[in-house]
């Protein structure tokens, strides 16, 4: 997979790699459902017999959270712990094709995703996690696809089928040079009828 880069809210011109990305500005979010969770007390929901997180929830890097997912005809409930926030490089946005890399700061959204339900999540992928700017308005920059060696965005493997099965996967987000970000958030799922997350999303903190 190539690497879609491009600055927002400025005079750039959008600067895409060789082999550009199918991932839309603003990374898809990944489908889940939940016409069944019932609210508990605390704002959280039962997605079957799993605990949720509340929508709106502030983590720390390294804390998990857990969400109804949904992608095709596969729907469950996963885990998410961001396990890393790292910033990339000018030199990797241009060995990845970018032409106004110095313009951008890339980085890399590390995370874990773990199967919490046990329903059949092979094959399917996670998107959506991405970084915010520090002072609650847009990054000014968007950047989506992989660096090989850097960032590379992975799917489930063929055996993410039961409750614990894992994987790891790295995300790449960007903000505009200079400009500092808060964290990591996810919004939920597009395939979410309602997303209660999409309002409020779940963040994850250094």
């Amino acid at each position: 997979m190539g690497l879609t880069l491009s600055a927002c809210g400025g005079d750039e011109e959008p600067s895409s790699a060789s082999s550009p990305s199918e991932s839309e500005a603003s990374a898809p979010k990944d489908e889940s459902s939940a016409p069944e969770d019932k609210a508990s007390e605390d704002g959280a929901a039962e997605a079957g017999n799993v605990k949720t997180t509340a929508p709106g929830t502030k983590l720390k890097v390294g804390e998990t959270a857990t969400v109804p997912f949904k992608v095709g005809d596969k729907k469950g409930t996963i885990s998410i712990t961001v396990t890393a926030i790292d910033k990339g490089t000018s030199a990797d946005l241009k060995a990845g094709g970018a032409n106004n890399a110095d313009k951008i700061d890339a980085y890399y959204v590390k995370s874990k995703i773990e199967n919490a339900g046990g329903t059949d999540l092979s094959f399917s992928s996670v998107s959506g996690l991405r970084v915010f700017a520090a002072n609650g308005g847009p990054t000014g920059a968007v950047l989506s696809g992989e660096i090989p060696g850097k960032c590379e965005s992975e799917s489930a493997p063929d055996d993410f089928a039961s409750k614990g099965a894992s994987y790891e996967s790295c995300d790449l987000s960007g903000a505009a040079k200079g400009n500092a970000i808060g964290g990591v958030e996810y919004e939920g799922s597009t395939g979410l009828e309602p997303n209660p997350y999409e309002d409020k999303a779940i963040t994850w903190v250094k």
